[in-house]
C-alpha cells in the first residue's frame, strides 16, 4: 500500500493529513469548512484515495488559510505516497460533466509542478466559501506535489458545479495516473530514468 502521514503546523493552521492512494474512496474531512470538506470529500472518492483530513485554521480571519495549507499537505502526502513513481501510468486526462459544468483536466505526475487554471466561476460566493479558494487549493496542491495539472472549464454557469466538476475531474485524472501499468511495473516512467 502506498500510504503518508502528512502533519503541518503554523500560526494559521494545525493540519494532519493521513493518505492511502491504494485505497476505495472512503474518506474523514473536517475543516471548519463545509463547502470544502464537501470538495476534498469528491477527491477522496473519485480517486480512489482514502483520505482523513483535520485541520483547526484562523477560520475567524477567513478560509483562505485553512484552503490553501490543507492544499500544501495533500499534495506533499500524494508526493510521499508516489515515491518514486517507479511503475504508475504516471499522465492521465478526464472530460468530466455535471449537469452544466463541463470540466477537462489533463495531468502529469512529472514532479515538475505547473498549474493552468482556466475557471471562470459567476459568483464570488459558494455559500460562504470564496470561489477564488478553488484556484489557491489546486495551486497548492500542484506545487508540492509535483504536479503538471491542467484544468479547463467548457461550459457551466452554475458555480457550484462548475467547482465540484473541477475537484472530480481532478480526482478522476489521479484515479489513473496512480495506478501501476502491469506492462512497466518495474520501470520510472521516463527516459530520464527518474522523476
Amino acid at each position: 500500500m502506498r500510504t503518508a502521514t502528512v502533519t503541518r503546523k503554523t500560526a494559521e493552521t494545525d493540519i494532519s493529513v493521513e493518505l492511502n492512494v491504494d485505497g476505495s474512496g472512503t474518506y474523514d474531512n473536517q475543516t471548519g469548512v463545509g463547502f470544502f470538506d464537501h470538495m476534498l470529500d469528491q477527491l477522496a472518492r473519485h480517486a480512489l484515495m482514502d483520505m482523513t483530513v483535520r485541520c483547526a485554521g484562523d477560520l475567524h480571519i477567513d478560509d483562505h488559510h485553512t484552503v490553501e495549507d490543507v492544499g500544501i499537505a495533500i499534495g506533499q502526502a500524494i508526493a510521499q505516497a508516489i515515491g518514486d513513481k517507479r511503475g504508475i501510468r504516471r499522465y492521465a486526462d478526464c472530460t468530466l460533466a455535471m449537469d452544466d459544468a463541463q470540466i477537462r483536466c489533463a495531468l502529469d505526475l512529472s514532479g515538475r509542478p505547473y498549474l493552468i487554471c482556466n475557471l471562470n466561476m459567476p459568483t464570488q460566493k459558494i455559500g460562504t466559501f470564496d470561489t477564488e479558494l478553488v484556484r489557491e487549493f489546486f495551486q497548492a496542491l500542484s506545487t508540492h506535489g509535483g504536479i503538471t495539472l491542467h484544468i479547463d472549464q467548457l461550459h457551466g454557469f452554475n458555480s457550484h458545479h462548475i467547482a465540484e466538476a473541477a475537484f472530480k475531474a481532478v480526482a478522476r485524472a489521479l484515479r489513473v495516473a496512480f495506478e501501476v501499468d502491469p506492462r512497466t511495473a518495474d520501470a520510472i516512467p521516463s527516459t530520464k530514468g527518474s522523476l
